[in-house]
C-alpha cells in the first residue's frame, strides 16, 4: 500500500514537471514566434497565430528544446547584404540627377513667383528657393534609400556622397543655366 501510494505521488510529481515543462517550451515557442513574425512582417501575420507543435519523427533523439534551438538559430539568421552592382549605382546616380533636376526647376518657379508678388514673399521667395534648391538633392537620397531597403541593399557613405554630389552639380548648372538665359537677373 505504501509502495502505490508513493509511486501515485511520484507519478503526480512527474506530471507536474511535464506540465511545467511542457508550458516553458510553448512560452518559449510563442516567443519564437513573435520575433519571427517581427522579422518578417505581414507575411507571417497570414498565418495567425503560433501554429500547431508538430515534432517530425524521424528524429526522435531530440528534446523539444533542441527543436527550439534550431528554430532560434534559423530565426536569427540574417541574409548577408548584396553587394551594390552597377546598376543600382547607376540607379541611385538617376536618383541624384532627378532630384537635382526637380530641384532646380522649382527654385526658379519660386523666384519667379516672388519677382512677381508684392510684400513679404517678395522678400523671401529668394531664401525658400535657396533651400528648396539644396532639399531636393537630400530628398533624392531619402528615396534612394527607400529603393535600398526594399532591394535590401545597404546605403554606404559613397553611395550616398554620390547621390548628393550628382543631385547638387546637376542643381547648381541648371541653376546657372537658367539664370544664364533670363539674362543674369538674380
Amino acid at each position: 500500500m505504501q509502495a502505490a501510494e508513493e509511486q501515485v505521488r511520484a507519478a503526480r510529481r512527474a506530471v507536474r514537471e511535464a506540465q511545467r515543462d511542457l508550458e516553458e517550451v510553448d512560452a518559449q515557442a510563442a516567443g519564437l514566434w513573435a520575433e519571427y513574425v517581427h522579422r518578417v512582417g505581414p507575411v507571417a501575420e497570414r498565418f495567425g497565430k503560433l501554429p500547431p507543435a508538430s515534432i517530425p519523427r524521424q528524429r526522435s533523439d531530440l528534446e523539444a528544446r533542441d527543436y527550439l534551438a534550431e528554430v532560434e538559430k534559423r530565426v536569427k539568421w540574417t541574409p548577408p547584404a548584396r553587394p551594390i552592382t552597377f546598376g543600382v549605382k547607376l540607379l541611385f546616380g538617376v536618383f541624384g540627377l532627378a532630384g537635382g533636376i526637380v530641384g532646380a526647376l522649382l527654385n526658379q518657379v519660386l523666384r519667379d513667383t516672388g519677382a512677381a508678388s508684392t510684400g513679404d514673399w517678395h522678400q523671401a521667395a529668394p531664401v525658400v528657393a535657396l533651400l528648396v534648391l539644396l532639399a531636393c538633392p537630400v530628398l533624392a537620397v531619402v528615396g534612394a534609400k527607400l529603393v535600398a531597403d526594399r532591394r535590401k541593399v545597404g546605403l554606404d557613405t559613397s553611395t550616398v556622397v554620390t547621390i548628393l554630389g550628382t543631385g547638387l552639380v546637376t542643381a547648381m548648372l541648371l541653376f546657372t543655366a537658367m539664370q544664364y538665359a533670363a539674362g543674369g537677373s538674380a
